[in-house]
Parts: C-alpha cells; sequence; structure tokens
C-alpha cells in the first residue's frame, strides 16, 4: 500500500485549483439512467470513487466516456442490459445505491446489492426504502439484495424522510422525476450537492421546485432527454485546503471557491482567527496574527458545519490556544483519527460523540494510520505543521475523494510525497 510522507515546511503560499464536488457527481451519474439520451458531465473529479461508479454503470449497459482526462464523463444509457446491481462493484461505494432509484423509475424494477464503503457508522437504507414503497415500490431484502419493482411505475406521494439524508433525498428526487403525479419530500436534505442535481435534472425535462429548502416538489414527466451539465465546486475539498494556510501560516487562493458553500465553516473560521476573503477567482485564506484561537463545533446536516469536515478541523485546534470541543451528530465513530493525532502529541479526549481537544504548542511528526477518507487528509493536515516527518499509511482512502493531493499542496510550497508499498 501507498503511504504519503509528510514533513513540516512553514508557511504555504500560491493557489490551488479546487476540483468538481466528489459527491455530487456521484450523484450526477446515475441520472444517466433516466434517460434513453446522452448525459454529460464537466467539470468532473478524477478520483477512484468515480471509476467505480463509471464500472457499475457500464454493468448496467451503460456507455461512459471519460474525455479530458478524465474532466468530463460522456454517458448513455439508451440500451439498460440489467437492473442489477452487483455485490462486487457495490460492495467498494457507499454512493452505490443511488442507481436504485433512477432503475425504479425508468425500468420498473431493481436488484440493488447492499451498499458498502466506510467505516463510519450504519447509514441505513430504511430511509430510502421506506420513501420509495410510500411511492408504490415493493421492496425486500433477499440474499444481501434489495429487491424492488413497481409494476406499473412509480406514483407520486407525500412523505417525509425521518432524517435528511442526502443519498435518499437524491434518490428520491431522482425517482420521482418519472412517476406519475406529484411527489412533496418534506425533511428534505438541503445540501448544494442536492441543487446541483435538481438543476441538472431540470436541464433534463423534469419538473422541480424546492430544491436547497426542506421541502421538494417534483411534478412526474413521461420521459427526460439529454443535457450537459458542470459539476459544482467540492466544498469538502475546498473547506480542506482552507485549513492548510490556517495551519501552516501563509496565504493561500482557492481557486473555483464560493463562500455560499462553506458558510457555517467560514463562521468557525472567522472566531479561530482566520480571515477568509473572496476574489475574483475564489477565496483567499490567511492567518490574522498569532496562534489560532480554539472554538467549538458542532456537525449538522447543511447548512450547518459538515461532518466531512470535522476531522480536518480537529487537526486544526490541535495546535489552537485554548480548549475546543467538537461533538460529531451525523456519524457515529467518526473520531477514529483522534488516537493518531494523538501519536503526534495532539490531547484529545473522546467521550462517545464529543471530543475534547487542548491544544499544544507543536505536533510532532510519527507513523500514523488512515481510517476512511476525511481521516486520512486531517493528518496530513496535521504533518504539515508537525516537527520531524510524519508517514500516513493506507493512503488508498484519499484517492477516494482527493484528486492530486501531493501536486496541489507542493505547488503552494509543502514539503510531501507519496511513495510505493512493497
Amino acid at each position: 500500500m501507498d503511504s504519503i510522507i509528510v514533513t513540516g515546511n512553514g508557511p504555504l503560499n500560491g493557489q490551488i485549483p479546487i476540483a468538481g464536488a466528489k459527491n455530487a457527481c456521484l450523484a450526477l451519474m446515475p441520472a444517466t439512467l433516466l434517460s434513453e439520451e446522452p448525459l454529460t458531465l464537466t467539470n468532473a473529479p478524477r478520483l477512484s470513487d468515480i471509476k467505480t461508479m463509471t464500472e457499475l454503470l457500464r454493468s448496467l449497459g451503460a456507455e461512459v466516456t471519460s474525455m479530458q482526462n478524465g474532466q468530463v464523463q460522456a454517458m448513455s444509457s439508451h440500451n439498460l442490459a440489467t437492473t442489477r446491481a452487483d455485490y462486487e462493484i457495490v460492495r467498494k461505494m457507499r454512493a452505490s445505491n443511488l442507481v436504485l432509484g433512477p432503475l425504479l423509475a425508468r425500468a420498473h424494477h431493481a436488484e440493488v446489492s447492499l451498499p458498502g464503503g466506510c467505516a463510519i457508522g450504519a447509514r441505513p437504507m430504511d430511509i430510502h426504502i421506506s420513501a420509495l414503497e410510500a411511492m408504490g415500490a415493493q421492496i425486500e431484502l433477499r440474499d444481501g439484495y434489495l429487491h424492488a419493482k413497481a409494476p406499473g411505475g412509480l406514483k407520486g406521494a407525500v412523505h417525509e424522510l425521518r432524517f435528511a439524508s442526502v443519498g435518499a433525498t437524491e434518490n428520491v428526487v431522482m425517482a420521482a422525476t418519472l412517476a406519475k403525479g406529484t411527489t412533496v419530500l418534506k425533511n428534505a436534505a438541503r445540501e448544494p450537492e442536492i441543487v446541483d442535481l435538481v438543476q441538472c435534472l431540470r436541464k433534463m425535462g423534469a419538473q422541480i421546485e424546492g430544491e436547497g429548502s426542506s421541502t421538494i416538489t417534483i411534478e412526474g414527466v413521461d420521459r427526460l432527454h439529454g443535457a450537459t451539465h458542470p459539476v459544482v465546486t467540492d466544498r469538502i475539498e475546498l473547506g480542506t485546503y482552507m485549513l492548510a494556510p490556517a495551519i501552516c501560516g501563509g496565504e493561500v487562493e482557492l481557486l473555483g471557491g464560493r463562500i455560499e458553500l462553506v458558510e457555517a465553516f467560514c463562521e468557525k473560521l472567522d472566531q479561530a482567527g482566520i480571515a477568509v476573503e473572496e476574489t475574483a477567482n475564489g477565496l483567499k485564506v490567511a492567518r490574522r496574527n498569532g496562534r489560532v484561537s480554539a472554538v467549538d463545533v458542532v456537525t449538522e446536516p447543511f447548512p450547518g458545519f459538515p461532518t466531512d469536515l470535522q476531522a480536518q478541523m480537529m487537526a486544526l485546534m490541535c495546535t489552537a490556544e485554548g480548549t475546543s470541543v467538537l461533538e460529531e451528530r451525523i456519524f457515529e465513530n467518526r473520531f477514529m483519527h483522534a488516537p493518531e493525532l494523538v501519536r503526534m502529541g495532539a490531547q484529545i479526549d473522546v467521550q462517545g460523540g464529543i471530543a475534547t481537544v487542548t491544544g499544544v504548542d507543536k505536533l510532532k511528526g510519527a507513523p500514523v494510520m488512515a481510517t476512511d477518507l476525511r481521516a486520512s487528509v486531517s493528518l496530513i493536515l496535521a504533518g504539515l505543521a508537525a516537527e520531524g516527518e510524519t508517514i500516513v499509511n493506507r493512503v488508498y482512502h484519499l484517492d477516494r475523494g482527493y484528486e492530486r493531493v501531493e501536486e496541489k499542496l507542493r505547488n503552494v510550497g509543502a514539503k510531501i510525497e507519496r511513495v510505493s508499498g512493497s
């Protein structure tokens, strides 16, 4: 397995381009299953998860062509070969479950393996299932697969999600585009990735209102057509790289960054003493003066503080002045990076879903192990500010969500390299 070696090397300065959003692209790609006409995505991120979704769509009979070095994904589902999403592919990535709604809507039946993915909590499928059942689907679990059918097609319904699940919202909205009648989804997730999906579906001819709010209304249509759509900027990659100059000092401009994607995060940076300034090309970030101040963080669904930036924020708080409390309300088991940061000299006490971090003057480099995608990048951020050398092992997680991370950080002055395992 590859490892990444990071050596603390002082302030960072320069520009980092931000890619298209992984989580948006993974929802947009299954939308091709809703139409016989081509769907083309531009500004696609070049990540292993995108390759996994490509593999899954091809296994269903879709044609997927990657162009312009992976930044354009041209797809066509005019000839679906099967509606069975096989375990061997689905187990690699949780977002594979997003083919369920589109397949049910178009083909009226689907067999989708229960998904795999990272070990940060249960994230149950029952939220998806109950919503689709409200629309007339018949779903049962047999041999690890969801066997779903909708004889005569899905029908519009009024349904309230018990939790504002992003994946369930995406699955239901896609399914409802071809349902008969009107679907009203209450307690819908409000994330920018859902807004992006709806904008794409609207280009394909869907009738949808209310994206970005907690109630989304979908009027079913007979068919959807093709479209070309740019993937929205990745707000998690954006927030991650905003933390690099916050931790190391210096000034970095994040090209393509937009405040509205990370407002709650920016509020916490402001409290910590980090200046964020809008520029013609994105956002510029710099530490105001002296040591960062400790701030408390509670993760919440959008527009609250993102759970996907909690690990990276903890890395910043490790050397902040004072004590911070980070409360994780979205996923259980999401403090697995804390013991690794402690190996680097951090003072962290975890009790259930609450981590108390007492800032230290300096972290020290150490061998550490990545446990999930966001944990891996938090350890890299910590290593950038630590004394000596930090070796981050099991970085295959990293390639699921960050493209060319070493190159992007090296270009602003970081001392970082990837080494291949034996």
